[in-house]
């Protein structure tokens, strides 16, 4: 796991990868994104978006509502 990132270490390599490539390394980051959009971004299924999830969770913090 990257230095500075609080992303899920049970995270795959591949959705690791994706989302630092695209900017996304605190979880908190989510907290503005949809589902959808989450699930847009190369890399992320819906495992990878149910262990984002849970991690938000976690710290009181869920993804932003709508699509």
């Amino acid at each position: 796991m990257n230095k500075g990132t609080d992303l899920p270490p049970e995270l795959a390599k591949p959705a690791q990868r994706a989302l630092a490539g695209a900017g996304y390394v605190q979880l908190e980051q989510f907290t503005k994104l949809s589902e959808a959009e989450i699930l847009k971004l190369h890399g992320m299924g819906p495992k990878a978006l149910e262990q984002l999830k849970r991690a938000l969770a976690e710290k009181g913090l869920t993804v932003r509502d709508g699509s």
